[in-house]
């Protein structure tokens, strides 16, 4: 598979800006080729822009997908990368459940703070 893809194609097929891809090109996180300004990108590079995405929707960093795709280029490759998402996975969903937890407990501290502000302004006779 030959075909290459134009920077404006990718961008209005992710819905991202060019400064997105420009800035994960700074990175290190895609390779496009180069005829002179123009960038060309293969394949494989839409397809690493497509997971880069998928990553950062779920709260992954750019260090960290840094570390899963430069895991996968070395050895152990590929089993390696897939222990090491899961291990993040892992990581990612622990962190979002601590979250809920908190977001709940402060909803309950909320509530209850509502709750004695109304039985104040009943005491002091202030409508609510």
């Amino acid at each position: 598979m030959n075909k290459h893809y134009s920077i404006t194609e990718l961008t209005r097929e992710f819905g991202i800006s060019t400064r997105t891809l420009r800035f994960y090109e700074d990175e290190g996180l895609i390779h496009p080729e180069r005829r002179g300004r123009t960038r060309l990108y293969r394949h494989a590079d839409r397809h690493l822009i497509k997971e880069i995405l998928r990553a950062r929707r779920i709260g992954f960093t750019v260090a960290e997908i840094r570390e899963i795709i430069q895991v996968y280029k070395e050895p152990p490759g590929e089993i390696g990368q897939l222990k090491l998402m899961m291990k993040r996975i892992d990581e990612k969903r622990e962190d979002l459940r601590q979250k809920r937890k908190d977001i709940d407990e402060t909803l309950a501290e909320l509530d209850l703070a509502e709750d004695a502000c109304l039985n104040r302004m009943v005491e002091i006779g202030v409508g609510s």
